[in-house]
Parts: C-alpha cells; structure tokens; sequence
C-alpha cells in the first residue's frame, strides 16, 4: 500500500502524493486521462503537491537501452514515429486537462513528458518536466539539459533558462531530470534560489542513485523527492514493433521504481518503493 512520509518546515506541514504509476505507453491521451484521475485521487487525500515520474506522459524510451546501434533501424524508426505521435504539443493545448486538474483540486503538480517542439523544426522532441500551479497556471517548463548516452537519439538539449525555483503551498520547489542531477552547477543554480522542495523526476534506481539523492539533500539542506518510472512487460501495448525481440519474457519488471523521499539531513523517511504500482502520499 502507500508509502507515507512528512514534509515539515518548522510547524508547517505538507502532503505530496508521489505517483509511481505506469504510462498508458506511447499513447499520450489516455495518459492525460490517467493522470487526471491520479489527481483527483491524490488531492481526495489531501495532498498539496502531486509528482509524476519522468517523460510520464506517454512514456519513458526504455528501448533505446536494448536497441542495436546500426542494426535496429526499422524499429527504432517505428518507436519514435509512434513516440513523435503521443507526444505534448503545449502550445496547442495539450496539457489543459492537467491544469483544469489542478485547479479543481486546488494542488501544485509535476509531471515529465515526451514535448514537441512547436516553435522551430516542429520534429524535435524534448525530455520535459512541468510545474503546474494550484491555479491551473504552468509556471515552469524545463527540458533536461543533456540527455543521458542513447537517450541523445531521442531528445534534442534543453538549456539554463528553465533553471528556476517556483513557489508553491507546499514551499520553495524546483526540479532536474535523473542524470541531470550529477550536475554540480546545475543543482548550485538552484540552491543559490533557495529550493525547499528538490524534485528529481527519473529513470534510475537503485542503490547509488538512492545514494545520490541523500546526497543532495544532504548538501542543499532541502527535501528530495526522487519519483522513479516504474514499468512492466503487460504495460507494453500488443502492438508495440519488436515486443516479443526486445523484451521476451512476459514477467519482465522493466523498471522498479524506487521512488523516495529523503529529509534535509539525508535521511530517507519513505520508501523506496521497489517493484509496485501506487501513489505514495505522506501523511
């Protein structure tokens, strides 16, 4: 069930709902639906601060760690066609489903996404985190900075603009996208804005990278909150090209999640939540 944790600043206290959930894979609609519905059962909760996972809508790339290089191009060619199709175009509105969420439910939220560029080629796809506010606003859009090894087949490079602190109910809260946050001058950026709230939306999990976000909180004297994907073989659509080459055993856990909250001194007060599908809400 629920891993439960407490975000104290002083004697205020905070409830966030740490969503480790599967995508509705490489179809960006139903996920929007699903994480609507995440929403509102978060906020029934009574939570202030809802976190998604990394390029949750519609879905983490997971192939390109299992993709020959050279050799797999008609799949890898028909993944990011189907990965180009499912994914957020904002300036046309795709994400007004999350901020009517929002506002509704009256709580501030995260959420990673697959984005296409809307502004320049219109082909390029970004590995983007969004903070949306209580009043349904998008007060903050980053693009990770340097996709990690293959992942460069997939995004283009986000840059330092959308390095900031946001304000929220919850408190001070900023993000950076999983290997991004081995980045020491990227993380300073937002220590020196006063971040309270340290969100790191990711792939990874694991022991060292559990090890890193003590780390971090350790070093900027804020609370963690690392939300891991978590995805299994059923999550993968029938029709997915290559399925049965790319990932042949039908009980597979392609990703465990190991979402965590870590307190300021460094000391984890939930989870992580390893191979199992819940939001996590501290209570």
């Amino acid at each position: 069930m629920p891993v439960t944790a407490l975000l104290m600043d002083g004697i205020y206290m905070s409830r966030v709902a740490i969503v480790q959930e599967s995508s509705i894979v490489l179809n960006r609609d139903k996920t929007i639906d699903k994480a609507v519905l995440l929403i509102q059962e978060a906020a029934l909760s009574g939570a202030d601060l809802v976190v998604f996972p990394e390029a949750f809508i519609s879905g983490y790339p997971a192939w390109i760690w299992r993709l020959r290089p050279g050799m797999d191009w008609g799949t890898s060619e028909a993944l990011h066609g189907l990965l180009l199709e499912s994914s957020v175009n904002i300036e046309s509105g795709d994400l007004a489903p999350l901020c009517v969420a929002a506002k509704a439910n009256r709580v501030t939220v995260v959420c990673g996404l697959n984005e296409r560029d809307n502004e320049r080629s219109r082909a390029t796809l970004y590995n983007t985190v969004v903070v949306i506010s209580e009043e349904g606003k998008l007060v903050n859009r980053h693009r990770k900075l340097m996709p990690t090894n293959p992942e460069r087949m997939v995004w283009g490079f986000g840059d330092g603009s959308s390095l900031k602190v946001v304000e929220s109910p919850a408190g001070r809260l900023s993000t950076l996208l999983c290997w991004e946050n081995y980045m020491p001058l990227a993380r300073y950026t937002l220590y020196a804005q006063g971040v309270e709230i340290y969100i790191a939306p990711t792939y990874d999990s694991g022991d060292a990278w559990l090890g890193t976000m003590q780390h971090i909180a350790r070093e900027g004297r804020c609370w963690v909150i690392s939300c891991g994907v978590v995805l299994e073989h059923r999550d993968l659509p029938d029709d997915f090209p290559d399925k049965d080459n790319l990932y042949p055993d039908s009980d597979e856990w392609i990703n465990p999640g190991d979402s965590v909250v870590v307190a300021p001194g460094g000391e984890i007060i939930a989870g992580p939540s390893e191979k199992r599908k819940a939001y996590s809400t501290p209570r």
